[in-house]
């Protein structure tokens, strides 16, 4: 194709509508405030223990349904697996003061217990990604439900070194930068600002992608999943102050999660407690989370079966395949 062609066509992208997204069958089990609890059937139910996902508070939960072939919770459903979605939904002023605590206790907990009984189900898979994965391990250490598996992807976890080349992130963690007055201020801190926040933290490059889809312009099929990744990658949602202030200080900043330091609602939150199955991923071309990150979490859980896997691809890769990786593929079954 010339140049100019695959100019018009790129221009064209422009004037079409948002994709739809989160097209696999579902429907609502619970809600509370903004959150939805959401169960997807199994397209032929093969295995008892379902799984449930906890995705991050930054950004919306459809990038694990992006679109037909590329939804990995349509993976999911596909291989035989009831698939239950905590969807925090997105917060207003309103919720400024929803902690941390808040979250583990009144909406991951509560959402299990309510998945598990929907289900019928005896013990349960527990799925967390990014920040969602570092959510799902505190509430595993404290967890009184019957978590069988928990699978972290890319789950932030020790910040006991300088994981980011960001004058932002240094003065954070050095205590030479107070962000609490500017929280306070809005006491919800808006999408966008969420979205400087990560670039100021990763400086990735924000070019190549389109670079890639002027290279690309003529096909149908990888513009429209561009398209809806891109919908996912510009849509962060708001960040409730009282949270966005504990996970900074308490979890950045003091790195208590991955010392054992870490009190939830009056409760410890020690990793030792952690006695689930476990796989941890992390991939090469992760530049929100390095491996530093997540890794050390092995040593500090008492799991007997417990898997760390390093694979190729970008922080999102994973969730973007229309099925499963054998890796996972293959844990899963063996473990449900």
């Amino acid at each position: 194709m010339d140049n100019e062609k695959r100019w018009k066509q790129f221009v064209a992208i422009w004037k079409e509508p948002t994709p739809e997204v989160g097209q696999t069958p579902k429907q609502v089990v619970w809600r509370k405030n903004k959150a939805t609890l959401y169960y997807y059937p199994a397209v032929t139910k093969k295995y008892k223990t379902p799984l449930f996902l906890v995705y991050s508070l930054i950004n919306q939960a459809f990038i694990l349904d992006l679109g037909p072939d590329s939804s990995m919770i349509e993976a999911f459903t596909k291989e035989g697996y009831d698939v239950y979605l905590l969807d925090f939904g997105i917060p207003g002023y309103e919720d400024k003061d929803t902690t941390l605590d808040d979250y583990i206790e009144k909406y991951i907990q509560k959402a299990v217990q309510r998945s598990l009984r929907h289900a019928e189900a005896e013990d349960i898979t527990v799925i967390g990604y990014c920040l969602g994965g570092t959510l799902a391990a505190i509430y595993a250490a404290i967890a009184t439900e019957p978590i069988k598996n928990l699978i972290l992807f890319a789950a932030p976890l020790d910040f006991s070194e300088d994981h980011f080349d960001s004058n932002l992130m240094d003065a954070l963690k050095k205590g030479e930068l107070n962000v609490d007055a500017v929280i306070d201020s809005y006491g919800v801190i808006p999408g966008g600002g969420m979205e400087f926040i990560l670039r100021m933290a990763t400086s990735p490059l924000f070019y190549s992608p389109y670079l890639a889809l002027y290279e690309r312009a003529d096909d149908p099929e990888y513009v429209l999943r561009w398209r809806r990744f891109r919908s996912w990658v510009n849509g962060h949602v708001p960040f409730a102050g009282a949270t966005l202030k504990q996970c900074l200080h308490l979890i950045v900043q003091d790195n208590q999660l991955i010392n054992n330091q870490l009190v939830i609602s009056g409760k410890k939150v020690n990793l030792s407690k952690i006695k689930s199955n476990l796989l941890v991923v992390s991939t090469e071309g992760d530049q929100l989370i390095p491996e530093t990150l997540i890794k050390p979490v092995m040593n500090k859980v008492s799991s007997n079966d417990k898997t760390y896997k390093r694979i190729k691809g970008g922080h999102a890769a994973i969730a973007l395949k229309g099925e499963l990786p054998a890796f996972l593929s293959n844990w899963l079954k063996d473990h449900s």
